[in-house]
């Protein structure tokens, strides 16, 4: 330990521990991880072979760059009991978490705004929802993530560290950083709270707008039909908003009082491995689209196989 802390190595408690019951967790939490970059892997392959289904396209990516970038650290610091993470690497962690969870939080307002035109203004789509404003929606999410990421990443590494350099987590996340800081953070902690009302509760007011909107538009015409269809439009994006907002605006909203380090560590795991094993098998089975497209998909499989042999 003291040799570790000597090359300012950060050391990752992790979320398991070597005992059989843990163990068996492990296994459970890696087989999702690896089902969840399957599922991703999938989804990305149908979107490519199927251009019709570019909406999923992002938070597929998303999701399989996050699970990248925290399950391999997080099992091979449990099954070779090495749990050091240089600065670097912990910056990374920090950086890329902070991208791809502030891009997905713009990412899901600007497909709001695509539920509620293709509900309220479906005649006028193709123009209020043109190709180069989608493009600009996504580039701007990836940009403001990424600036975001920057910079907490770079302002909580600056920090001095007290000795034990020892990370409560399975992964470098900037608010458990910021309690091993033996300096005063009040100013940085504030300004991570700004950070994180601009980056989660803005583009969520911005969602329930646009969802109130469809709701009163549906409901005025008082049919049936048009509920049914509106619902089967927006359930896949209602369901991957309370997954994405819910973990997230309770690790980064809570009062630093209310902090427990094991609640974050489930709530982290949950919305970084669960979410996106689940946030496929939403779009696959709310989605008609998805599921012909791998249909088709399989059907071409077969038939290559049969003309093989």
């Amino acid at each position: 330990m003291e040799k570790r802390n000597a090359t300012s190595d950060f050391i990752l408690l992790g979320i398991f521990k070597h005992t059989r019951s843990h163990l068996f967790l492990f296994m459970m939490v890696l087989t999702m991880a690896i089902a969840s970059l399957m599922a991703n892997a999938l989804m990305l392959l149908l979107i490519l072979l199927d251009p019709r289904l570019h909406r999923p396209i992002q938070l597929s990516l998303m999701d399989l760059m996050l699970v990248s970038s925290i399950v391999p650290k997080m099992a091979a610091a449990y099954l070779t009991w090495n749990k050091s993470i240089s600065p670097a690497g912990c910056g990374l962690q920090i950086f890329v978490s902070l991208t791809l969870g502030g891009g997905e939080s713009f990412l899901l307002a600007a497909m709001s705004y695509d539920r509620y035109v293709a509900v309220c203004h479906p005649l006028r789509y193709p123009v209020l929802l043109n190709w180069p404003l989608c493009i600009q929606m996504t580039l701007g999410s990836w940009f403001l993530g990424a600036a975001d990421g920057l910079m907490q990443a770079g302002t909580t590494l600056s920090f001095p560290f007290c000795s034990a350099h020892e990370i409560d987590h399975f992964f470098c996340e900037a608010p458990m950083l910021v309690c091993l800081a033996c300096a005063d953070t009040s100013v940085f902690e504030n300004v991570m709270y700004v950070c994180c009302v601009l980056m989660l509760l803005i583009p969520f007011s911005f969602i329930l707008t646009s969802y109130g909107l469809i709701l009163s538009a549906v409901l005025h015409l008082h049919s049936q039909e048009a509920l049914k269809k509106a619902f089967a439009t927006c359930s896949s994006h209602l369901a991957v908003v309370a997954l994405f907002y819910g973990p997230a605006i309770f690790i980064y909203m809570r009062p630093k009082s209310y902090r427990s380090a094991n609640h974050d560590k489930v709530v982290s795991a949950f919305y970084t491995i669960f979410t996106p094993v689940l946030n496929p098998l939403i779009y696959s089975w709310r989605n008609s689209e998805v599921r012909e497209a791998l249909k088709r998909w399989l059907g071409k499989c077969a038939d290559y196989k049969c003309q093989q042999t």
